[in-house]
């Protein structure tokens, strides 16, 4: 079997799963959404520093909560849960959230996480607003995550997804401006000053 060193060795319009992402031997950060692949551009700087701002927030807030909280690189396998037996073979969505949180530790292994976190949040970057916004939020709903932040730092805004009673979908987004604190509703404890996350 070929030793992939380099993405361009992979066929984009291929359909992959877990077990093959497991092989890959190159430095491009990538990742899987139902079986395609999606390259991950390297942040800016500002979206490390908002990732920085918010990561000690979330730290602050989960310190003495039983749920984890973590930032990417951190692999979030999603699976078919009408089909995947959750063998690597099964999952052909793998993603790095910017920051993600879990409570039920049950899904948590070595590799990353096994499951929908209870909470994602995504940074906006110019090349991936369309995927964070439409892909990734039915991704999210799919798969069961129950509260989903979008950071956009150019518009200066933080749109909240809330999982509806069906479990499959989202509510209308609320968005927050960057004056507006805004206060987590899985995780009421968390609250984040929007305007100091989000100044240069």
């Amino acid at each position: 079997m070929e030793k992939i060193t380099s993405l361009s060795q992979l066929d984009l319009e291929k359909t992959y799963t877990y077990a093959d992402y497991l092989t890959w031997q190159f430095e491009q950060a990538v990742e899987l959404i139902k079986g395609r692949i999606a390259k991950v551009a390297a942040p800016s700087r500002r979206h490390q520093r908002i990732s920085f701002k918010l990561s000690g927030t979330f730290y602050e807030s989960f310190k003495k909560n039983p749920c984890e909280a973590y930032t990417a690189p951190f692999d979030v396998r999603l699976y078919n849960k009408t089909k995947s037996a959750k063998a690597n073979k099964d999952i052909y969505t793998v993603v790095q959230p910017d920051i993600c949180v879990i409570c039920d530790t049950n899904k948590l292994d070595d590799a990353g996480c096994l499951d929908a976190p209870d909470l994602i949040v995504e940074i906006l970057s110019p090349g991936n607003s369309t995927k964070e916004m439409k892909t990734k939020k039915d991704l999210y709903a799919e798969a069961g995550v129950r509260e989903y932040w979008i950071v956009d730092p150019e518009r200066e805004t933080l749109t909240r997804f809330l999982l509806q009673a069906d479990g499959e979908s989202y509510d209308l987004a609320q968005i927050f401006t960057s004056g507006e604190s805004v206060r987590g509703v899985v995780f009421p404890d968390l609250e984040v000053e929007l305007g100091e996350v989000l100044r240069e």
